[in-house]
């Protein structure tokens, strides 16, 4: 039997498919393995390279690979895509990726430690709540002007029209945004609107 030279494999929810290939880039073997099994059955190969396309679990995955001896490369799925010969299906979702693995001038991407992650996770998370303030706070003074704009405001100038609608947009913006009654009652049109 050959030796594997490059192990691929396809993450997936529940069953992993394994494509082991030779240093000439023949098939050694193709599995589909469970989450259990998956550690099991690398910990029982020789130490080579294991590739995987960079997906949500990969950098986990790749930590505990690299505890086994192996060497991780994760490569973006988009370089991988190139070499599908045929369409996506579980089966067939291994092999591409260990044929990306063995160019020699692919691009991988580091696996990342739990600190890393973690980090990164803060940031989008943080990233994510500045992008949605900026967004409720620019509507609010969207809606504010068009109220003003149309004459139910109390503005004489453009002047005073925008430092009504910031002030306005700031004290909606840092209330506790408790939903006022009036403004339901209004939407539903059973109710003139209030002036403000």
């Amino acid at each position: 039997m050959k030796e594997v030279n490059i192990i691929a494999v396809d993450l997936a929810k529940q069953a992993f498919q394994v494509h082991g290939a030779a240093a000439e880039g023949s098939v050694v073997f193709r599995k589909k393995l469970s989450r259990s099994q998956f550690l099991a059955f690398l910990s029982r190969q020789p130490a080579c390279l294991v590739a995987m396309e960079a997906c949500a679990t990969s950098h986990y995955w790749g930590r505990e690979i690299m505890k086994l001896g192996h060497t991780v490369r994760l490569i973006p799925p988009i370089y991988v895509k190139p070499f599908v010969k045929r369409h996506k299906n579980d089966a067939a979702d291994a092999e591409p990726i260990a044929e990306a693995a063995s160019r020699p001038t692919m691009r991988f991407v580091a696996v990342k430690s739990e600190e890393q992650q973690a980090r990164a996770m803060i940031f989008r998370a943080r990233d994510l709540l500045v992008r949605q303030r900026t967004q409720l706070i620019n509507a609010l003074r969207g809606h504010l002007a068009e109220e003003v704009a149309n004459g139910k405001g109390k503005c004489r100038s453009d002047r005073d029209q925008e430092s009504q609608c910031d002030s306005r947009s700031h004290e909606l913006a840092h209330s506790d945004l408790e939903p006022d009654p009036r403004i339901s009652i209004s939407a539903r049109g059973h109710v003139n609107e209030p002036q403000l």
